[in-house]
């Protein structure tokens, strides 16, 4: 949580003015809006969000349900048959959220996992258009001529419930490979051909359809051979290789904070605020992303029900925090801070909200944003963000692909206190990479270079003088002629107050409250879409809602554990770790939701009780409501008929 003050002018200067504002809609921006709006409650505004996805949040916009929304897609667009019509109320698009389309892929060669994989626009369209159907095939030895792939199938995943990644995937791909596009668009019977939502499977073909992140992302788990695309924030949480993509430069590059946004400043605006992503496409930058995307906020121009000018004064001044400090936390969250363009387009849109008080001189406003893209209102991203190798240039040679861990010690550390930072880099054929890291905080470097020792580690100190939390960066940057990839990882600092002396104070206070869970019982029912095996069924949890009003040092924790899926007919069992979930939900109070369980993982949801949510003891104070998404992979050996299985939530209490 950010302790800096709020860019907020003078007529908006008391917390007490602002009024609660609800907003809905994209679940990949999910994880930057539910710390923003955190961080908003710390600074005195009410922001509630819901992540319904793009589509139901535009349309809450449209009916009036949201003050505000947030998509990946605008209004107007022509999704094959179907339309989005803009709504009657007054809206324009502000850039939020920046990311990319990460391409994760389950590869080995002779039992070791390849984590360097380098594919250009027309093989990943072969890929997913089902023209390149083998690893071996000539077009991806010619991306990759440092790999010997193997002869195996190549099993594309897409995700076919409609998703933001999809969206901007199939919009690169009608731009950039459009003769491959429309030839599929063919097989699928898709007319007229356009970009779309939610990928459409080719009839007897390999390609997998699954739905959600967890659908695909297990998928690719599970099965060697398979390639799939997600949002880059999820790919980096999940920890899966993800394949550099050529630009037009000629460069394989990742998807980077550092990367997307350089690419994003090729960006252009259309006439009705939306996302113009075809000059990104073109740039001849090296370091450029070309699947980079950003996520808008969809916000009110008029005050047509239910905007009201006190709720413009807190979405403009929510908007202003999201622009330039809240992109402070974007890195670590998986996203990229928005770069100076978007930014100053961002501040252009938030003068239209009806009683917004955002200051009207926008270069004023950027000279004081503490957005990392930013140094005095001007983009530095140009010249700082790092250059590929020369071993990630198109050609004979491949870069040795490189990880760059960094940890701080101590971590929270006490203002005025050193930290230690540590970065730990490691090479895909387990050899010492050659090179230097460069340490940043926010925008600015720490110090030169620090040189990469012989095991493969560089440190350097730091001290922050003020309270707060801190966005740490490491960059590795291999040697002059070494044949390896660069890397980076991010860190979250905290800086606490430190202990001078302490001088008891004594109350006993009666212990007052009491924790409830509550979980409705009736019978969850999974569907399963198609008959092509292998089949998925997917459904949702039934809502558990944790209320707790304790005062003696409140925490608990809510798990689940399921059976085996046994059929009355007596046939074999579908295994209960074949079960995931992805927890959802509304948390309160520093409640924290459980990592998710890929179908078939180990351990998994029938091995041990998978945490749901929980709260450490001093947190927890609220309302939970809580929820997953689940996914269950059906063996293709399991005959049919009905299939049970009893999923048990327990809860443990901490404190009286």
């Amino acid at each position: 949580m950010m302790s800096a003050a709020i860019l907020l002018p003078a007529q908006s200067a008391s917390a007490a003015s602002f009024v609660t504002i609800s907003g809905a809609g994209s679940t990949w921006a999910e994880n930057a809006f539910s710390t923003w709006t955190t961080d908003a409650a710390a600074l005195g505004m009410t922001v509630n969000y819901s992540p319904v996805g793009s589509v139901s949040g535009r349309q809450d916009f449209s009916d009036g349900a949201a003050d505000w929304a947030v998509s990946e897609v605008p209004y107007g667009v022509v999704d094959g048959s179907i339309s989005d019509p803009p709504p009657t109320r007054g809206f324009t698009y502000m850039p939020a959220t920046a990311g990319g389309v990460a391409l994760i892929y389950n590869l080995s060669i002779g039992g070791t996992e390849v984590t360097n994989l380098r594919l250009s626009g027309a093989v990943i369209a072969g890929i997913f258009t089902n023209q390149i159907t083998n690893w071996d095939a000539p077009q991806i030895a010619a991306d990759n001529p440092g790999l010997s792939l193997p002869n195996e199938q190549i099993v594309p995943v897409v995700r076919t419930d409609g998703t933001g990644a999809t969206w901007p995937f199939t919009q690169w791909l009608s731009a950039t490979q459009a003769s491959s596009w429309t030839a599929y668009c063919t097989v699928v019977g898709r007319n007229p051909c356009t970009p779309t939502s939610a990928y459409p499977v080719a009839p007897n073909s390999s390609m997998i359809g699954e739905s959600g992140d967890l659908g695909v992302a297990g998928y690719v788990k599970q099965a060697v051979g398979t390639i799939g695309y997600t949002e880059y924030s999820y790919a980096q949480q999940t920890g899966f290789p993800v394949a550099k993509v050529l630009n037009a430069a000629g460069y394989y590059t990742a998807p980077t904070p550092d990367n997307i946004g350089v690419s994003l400043l090729s960006a252009q605006v259309n006439t009705d605020n939306s996302e113009n992503l075809s000059p990104v496409y073109a740039d001849a930058d090296p370091r450029t992303y070309e699947l980079s995307y950003y996520s808008y906020m969809i916000v009110p121009t008029d005050l047509t029900t239910p905007m009201t000018t006190a709720k413009g004064d807190t979405l403009g001044a929510f908007g202003s925090y999201l622009l330039c400090q809240g992109q402070q936390l974007a890195n670590p969250l998986g996203y990229a801070a928005l770069p100076a363009d978007l930014v100053q387009d961002g501040f252009t849109q938030l003068l239209k909200i009806p009683g917004n008080q955002v200051g009207t001189v926008i270069a004023t406003d950027l000279q004081n944003c503490s957005n990392p893209t930013l140094s005095n209102g001007a983009d530095i991203l140009a010249s700082t963000a790092p250059m590929p190798a020369s071993c990630d240039q198109q050609g004979s040679t491949q870069c040795i692909a490189t990880t760059t861990a960094l940890t701080a010690s101590p971590n929270p550390v006490i203002a005025g206190e050193v930290a230690t930072l540590t970065a730990t880099v490691a090479a895909g054929d387990g050899s010492t990479p050659a090179g230097t890291v460069q340490f940043g905080v926010g925008s600015s470097d720490i110090g030169a270079p620090a040189t990469v020792n012989a095991a493969g580690v560089a440190t350097t100190t730091v001290t922050f003088a003020a309270v707060g939390t801190e966005s740490l960066s490491a960059v590795f940057v291999p040697a002059a002629g070494a044949s390896y990839a660069v890397s980076e990882a991010t860190l979250s600092l905290v800086v606490s107050v430190g202990t001078a002396g302490a001088i008891p104070v004594g109350v006993t206070v009666p212990a007052t409250g009491s924790l409830t869970v509550t979980v409705s019982s009736s019978a969850i029912s999974l569907g399963v879409p198609g008959t092509t095996p292998p089949l998925t069924a997917t459904g949702t949890l039934n809502t558990v809602t944790v209320t707790d009003t304790r005062n003696t040092a409140p925490g608990w924790s809510v798990s689940a554990q399921d059976t085996a899926f046994a059929s009355p007919a007596g046939s074999t069992a579908i295994p209960g770790d074949d079960l995931g979930w992805a927890p959802s939900g509304t948390v309160a109070g520093g409640a924290t939701l459980g990592p998710a369980v890929l179908p078939g993982a180990s351990p998994g949801l029938a091995d041990a009780a998978q945490l749901l949510a929980s709260a450490a003891p001093g947190l927890g104070v609220g309302t939970d409501t809580l929820s997953a998404a689940l996914t269950l992979f059906i063996p293709a050996t399991v005959a049919p008929g009905p299939y049970s299985s009893t999923l048990t939530i327990t809860y443990l209490l901490t404190g009286p």
